[in-house]
């Protein structure tokens, strides 16, 4: 079985390189090439993907909101995400998002193959850098049962949209409260919760769920 894929990246000639590596490797096609999220939200929907390369870093519509987008209208496309980042926050928004995957753009060219293959067959491939920071942030201590029921509606309302990658102006926007407001909540948040950064708030909240 032929493992389609489309790549959404600015860089035409890293855009360029991936489209190589992918058709020239038995069992792979690229379907497709979008140098923006936009693009891509207009034009992945008729080709419909097996697997969506997707970098972070892209103008405009970033790649954490066009995954979300994305998700929305392709839910069967798997998305993997292809960034030089390691930062935790960014990695938990991704995974929120609907994302995958997370590979660094260093990863090697067979590992990459590998990590296409792995998640088209329902996999959640990850280098082993960002799989410790992902597990560290669930490893930090857990809040007792029922931490955040300490929390008001509203902050329960911002804590939700955090854990769904939402970033502090579309908060504001879905919330219709000012980017002031929003910090002024996350801020609370984070006193509550006993947490310093969106990773740690998310993870407790998370893990409340889960019990």
């Amino acid at each position: 079985m032929i493992i389609t894929v489309s790549i959404v990246e600015d860089d035409v000639r890293v855009r360029g390189s991936l489209a190589k590596l992918i058709d020239r490797s038995e069992g792979f096609r690229c379907v497709s090439q979008h140098p923006s999220g936009e693009n891509a939200l207009e034009e992945l929907p008729r080709v419909t993907p097996n697997v969506v390369l997707m970098d972070v870093n892209l103008p405009c519509m970033d790649g954490v909101e066009c995954v979300r987008r994305l998700k929305a209208v392709l839910p069967r496309t798997q998305i993997v995400m292809l960034t030089v980042y390691e930062d935790a926050d960014l990695i938990f928004s991704a995974l929120s998002a609907g994302a995958t995957g997370y590979l660094l753009k260093r990863t090697r060219p067979a590992d990459l193959l590998a990590g296409i293959r792995d998640v088209h067959d329902g996999g959640s491939p990850m280098t082993s850098h960002i799989a410790r920071r992902v597990v560290q942030s669930f490893q930090r201590p857990d809040a007792p049962v029922g931490a955040t029921d300490g929390l008001s509606p509203r902050e329960q309302e911002v804590l939700d949209y955090l854990a769904k990658g939402y970033f502090y102006k579309e908060i504001a926007a879905a919330l219709n409260i000012s980017y002031d407001t929003v910090h002024t909540y996350i801020r609370r948040i984070y006193e509550k919760l006993q947490v310093h950064s969106r990773t740690e708030a998310v993870a407790k909240r998370l893990t409340q769920a889960r019990r």
